[in-house]
Parts: C-alpha cells; structure tokens; sequence
C-alpha cells in the first residue's frame, strides 16, 4: 500500500520538523522556536507524527497477523524491529563515547547500553538511549497483545471483540485514575489508556479496509478519534508545560485539527479512496521511514553544533534534514535490508502447484 508509505514518511518527517525546530534546545544553544518564529506554531505540530505512526501500526499489524501464526509474527517483528534499531543504538553509543557531545547525552553505562539493546529497557527503569525510542516500548506492548489475538485465532469477530474490549479498558483506567479511584502502574502498562485508541482505531480501520464498511467498526473508529483528542492534548500539554508556550506554540485548535486530519486521511486509506500506485520511490521513502525516525536525533547531535557557526539556522536545519534522510536511506538499502535478508528463514524451494507466499510489509515508526 504506496499511500502508507508515503504516510509513514511524512509522520517522521513531521517528527524530526519537530525536534529540529521546536525541542532540540540544549543541540541548538538556543531555542529553536525563537530561531524559527514563523514555523515553530507548525513544527510543533509534528510531536503528532507519532500518533499517526500507532494509527498505521494498528492497521499494518493487523493486516500482517491475519492468516499467520505466533512464530511467524514474532519473527516477523524481530527481523523488522531490531537490525535498524541496534544501527542506531550503536551509533548512539559511539557519539557519546567516542565525542565531546554533551546535547541530549542519556549518560548510561555499558550495562545500561546492553540493556537497552533488548528494548526492553523501561521494563527495569533504565533510562532510553534515545528519546525516540519511547514509543517502541509502546509499539513493544501492542505486539504482545497482538500475540494474545493470535493466539486465540484472528477472526473477523475476535478482533471486533478485542478491539471493543480494549477501548473500554482504556477508557476504564483513565476515568478511574483521575477519579483517584484506582491507577496501578501495571495496569496501565498493559493497557495503555494513552496509546490504545491509536491502535485500536487502526484496527478497526483494516476491518474497513478487508470486510467493507459496518456500523461497529467505525464506532470504534470514532471512540478512537474522541479518546485520542483527550490523550494529544494531554501529551502536547504535558510539552508546553515543561517549555513554555513560548517555545511550544502549538494551540488546542491546532491539535484538534491535525488530529482530525489524520483520522479523515487513514479513513480514506480504509475506503480505497485514497490509493497511490507503487513505485519504487515511495517504496524507498517508506524503508526510509524507520531509520529516519531513529537516527535524526544522534544525526542533530552530531552536525547542529557543527554548523551552527558557519551557517544560519535555516540553512544548518534544511543541511541537517537532507543529511538525515540521506543516511537513513544509505543504511536501509545498505545495512538494513542485507541485514533483514540474512536474519529471514530461508524459504523451501516451492513445486509448481504451491502457491507463491506473498509477504505482507509491516510499519513502525
């Protein structure tokens, strides 16, 4: 599906307009959204890029489950997730270690670095080295869940069945925490009040886009749309609290907005009626997306210092921008895929009456 790709792509792109513009202050000495007046009200919106990423991942995982079996989706998972995201651990590791750097520096040791190469880091309280990587542990979580669906067996109503339940949790632990009734952290780990209405919207999504329109799937859709708009004005809240409105511009309106379009665009990706032809472009734009969102961040580090006081901010910023795209292109088709080939099951060699098996391509941010 070209048109995810390419959705993929511009959610990190909206990501890394973001840090560059709006949150990287201690990379830039300075406050990007003083140094970028006009665009940081815009920028800012880019902490949504994220959202858009669980809403594909809902619809993508969904998609590659149907049909498969635990091993296969585990596999499948491991062979996506890891090669790039130990690329960038290492890369990670090596600015801090072998530079000056000080901007964003997490500060872990060498156990700590090994820890983090699991992913699994915020299960034991270790700090991420990198800020990107939070939304992993997420992405983490709803694969295990995932897991419990396959499990089961993914049918059509099992995953409405699911997908309603978790909504209702969701919606259960986040009314009961601010009624200070009940908030237990493993609870809400395993629930995610903030994250699932992305996923589970996703999903219900893909119900769309496979078995055609019902009324309960877009139920879960639009419950997905209303709890959503209640976690990303708590997320972006949660940033202007911490910097200023000053620094993050970003208005309740704007976020609605931004949230609204996101929803109508993955609607329309679900109706066939936003369809892009495949090309080998947008095919490279979409393995792009995943190294991009998780090199841009060591990439800043590394180069906004550098040019700072030989370019003006526009240009260090468009420099960093192509530099990073560059790179996270030069390592999907030069380290990860080659990679991501080695680590795949080598397929038996099939008899002319066997049906060829067509491999569905994940997402992630």
């Amino acid at each position: 599906m070209a048109e995810l790709d390419l959705l993929r792509f511009l959610a990190a792109l909206a990501v890394v307009a973001f840090h560059y513009l709006v949150a990287y202050a201690s990379v830039w000495g300075d406050r990007p959204a003083e140094l970028f007046p006009a665009l940081a009200p815009i920028a800012g919106l880019g902490i949504l890029g994220v959202e858009l990423f669980f809403i594909i991942s809902g619809f993508v995982i969904l998609m590659t489950v149907w049909g498969r079996g635990l091993g296969g989706f585990a596999r499948s998972r491991f062979v996506r997730l890891y090669p790039a995201y130990w690329l960038s651990l290492g890369a990670v590791a090596a600015v801090y270690g072998l530079t000056g750097a000080k901007a964003l520096d997490p500060k872990l040791s060498p156990g700590e670095y090994l820890l983090n190469a699991t992913m699994f880091q915020r299960l034991f309280k270790v700090t991420d080295a990198s800020g990107v990587y939070w939304s992993l542990w997420a992405e983490l979580r709803f694969y295990l869940l995932m897991a419990i669906l396959v499990i089961v067996g993914v049918t059509y109503g099992r995953v409405l069945a699911f997908t309603g339940l978790w909504l209702v949790a969701a919606l259960a632990v986040k009314l009961l925490a601010e009624a200070q009734l009940f908030d237990n952290e493993v609870v809400r780990e395993i629930v995610m009040p903030d994250y699932a209405p992305y996923f589970a919207a996703g999903m219900a999504l893909y119900l769309i886009h496979k078995h055609g329109s019902s009324w309960l799937p877009w139920l879960y859709v639009a419950a997905g749309y209303g709890l959503s708009i209640d976690s990303a004005l708590g997320r972006v809240h949660r940033r202007i609290d911490q910097a200023g409105f000053k620094n993050m511009p970003v208005t309740d309106i704007s976020v609605i907005i931004t949230l609204t379009l996101i929803f109508v665009l993955m609607s329309l990706v679900a109706l066939g009626l936003l369809r892009l032809k495949t090309s080998k472009m947008l095919t490279a734009l979409g393995g792009t997306t995943y190294p991009l969102y998780l090199l841009h961040s060591v990439l800043a580090v590394a180069l906004i210092p550098l040019l700072t006081g030989h370019l003006p901010p526009w240009a260090t910023a468009t420099v960093t921008v192509l530099t990073s795209v560059l790179v996270s292109y030069l390592v999907y088709s030069f380290a990860e895929r080659p990679i991501q080939r080695l680590l795949k099951p080598r397929r038996r060699t099939q008899t002319p009456t066997t049906p060829a098996v067509q491999v569905e391509k994940a997402s992630v941010p």
